[in-house]
């Protein structure tokens, strides 16, 4: 399965099964730059999230940016309400604000990652999203 424009033409292909202890449900990663590509300093993926997909609850240390191009999902900040994500959403996340996001219920959802890099590292992984935080959220 790959990717497609409104045209029905290739974007970026999907991508590898994302790791089960940083992902719940079915999410797919496509790295598009590496940090060796670009002096160690960011990542940038193509993340797509079947309906139901989500990240655990993580932060970054400098930061993310997320830009959504198809789809509806979600972002949500620890002990804010959630933010509806849909194409052309672009959310900055600041550094350090635990949050998770991902697809909506019963909707996929796709985004581009630009991770940055302290340290050598792009993300610090938490706890997943339980079922009743994530099915508080897609009652809005």
């Amino acid at each position: 399965m790959e990717i497609t424009d409104s045209e029905n033409e290739t974007i970026f292909p999907l991508g590898n099964r994302g790791p089960e202890n940083w992902f719940s449900g079915e999410v797919h990663v496509q790295t598009l730059v590496s940090p060796e590509q670009i002096e160690g300093l960011y990542t940038v993926g193509q993340v797509t999230f079947s309906a139901g997909g989500r990240t655990y609850w993580h932060t970054h240390p400098i930061g993310q940016v997320l830009l959504v191009i198809e789809g509806k999902g979600w972002y949500q900040e620890r002990g804010k309400p959630a933010q509806v994500l849909q194409k052309g959403t672009v959310v900055a996340i600041p550094k350090e604000v635990e949050h998770w996001h991902g697809a909506s219920a019963e909707h996929k959802m796709v985004h581009i990652a630009v991770s940055n890099i302290a340290d050598g590292n792009s993300v610090t992984w938490k706890t997943p999203v339980t079922g009743e935080e994530y099915a508080e959220v897609n009652k809005q």
